[in-house]
């Protein structure tokens, strides 16, 4: 597969502050890209230099091979994109919105405008006038605007920001059929970790401007480790025992009396048992797995996404 993205080095500065920091991120053609981090963490920077809307301090972009800075607007009309919502004329209907941005674009197939409403699912009312959709359908016609030219590369960032779960599903519906139905590589930027679960084949995780790991969702989820989680009356007291008996060192103490051992799990039993005659009580004992928020929170550094 060949890169569709590849940043090397991409750093954006805003006086001292690093929104963006050495970011070397690539994503292959055919991909669904999910582009995760807290808000604040540099996603929407990033976009917006892969649109040429800002320019980075320093580093390099380049796109379908080729480098933005030396040929941007050829590159550009090969992308599709919502990056900050922008109004639609209120008083129209869909396809007369999108027949002027059509038109602005140049985008010269005449059945280009039914064909995207009607692959986001708005061609069923055509005389409804904008002023009158959901939040939900005006992403949608969102959508529908950045693919009017059949772009190779779409960039969505925070696509269901705001939605409830109904235009949700129906924004995830709707960027799985753009995949497989128009092969498009898609990057989709969240700070939803269930969203980018479901959609995505590969994901980028950025933590204060800088990518921590780029990986696929498979082999992420291998990555999960089986722990003994423990709620007790007293974790630092158990703490200490489990230290001080087993040798226990790769453990986590959570909020409400509750640990997790990454180490002797099938010892359960004489660890209950060790516990309880010292005088602390073992209100719940379960064999558990790491979910994937579980993975992310210790590899920002114990924040959450999502």
């Amino acid at each position: 597969m060949s890169d569709m993205i590849k940043t090397t080095g991409l750093t954006k500065l805003y006086g001292t502050q690093k929104a963006v920091d050495q970011l070397n991120m690539t994503v292959k053609q055919g991909q669904i890209y999910g582009f995760l981090g807290q808000n604040g963490a540099g996603k929407t920077t990033t976009i917006r230099m892969l649109l040429g809307l800002i320019r980075p301090s320093s580093g390099s972009i380049e796109m379908f091979g080729e480098r933005l800075s030396s040929r941007k607007k050829e590159i550009l009309r090969r992308v599709g994109s919502i990056v900050e919502f922008s109004g639609f004329y209120e008083n129209l209907t869909a396809a007369e919105n999108l027949e002027i941005n059509a038109r602005l674009m140049g985008v010269p197939k005449k059945t280009a405008v039914d064909d995207a409403l009607e692959l986001v699912g708005l061609h069923r009312e055509p005389r409804k006038q904008v002023g009158h959709y959901s939040l939900g359908m005006k992403q949608r016609l969102g959508i529908a605007r950045a693919i009017l030219h059949h772009p190779e590369l779409l960039l969505l960032d925070e696509p269901t920001n705001g939605l409830d779960p109904i235009g949700i599903k129906e924004i995830r519906r709707m960027i799985g059929s753009l995949a497989r139905e128009r092969q498009m590589t898609i990057l989709i930027s969240s700070h939803i970790l269930s969203e980018v679960e479901q959609l995505a084949d590969r994901v980028g995780i950025l933590h204060q401007g800088k990518l921590l790991e780029e990986v696929s969702l498979q082999e992420l989820r291998t990555r999960s480790r089986k722990y003994l989680e423990l709620q007790v009356s007293s974790d630092n007291k158990a703490a200490m025992l489990l230290e001080t008996h087993f040798g226990i060192e790769d453990y986590e103490v959570h909020s409400d009396g509750v640990l997790r051992l990454y180490s002797h799990l099938d010892e359960s039993g004489k660890l209950n048992r060790m516990l309880v005659e010292h005088g602390v009580e073992v209100m719940r004992l379960a064999l558990s797995e790491d979910r994937l928020e579980d993975y992310f929170a210790r590899l920002i550094g114990g924040g959450t996404i999502g």
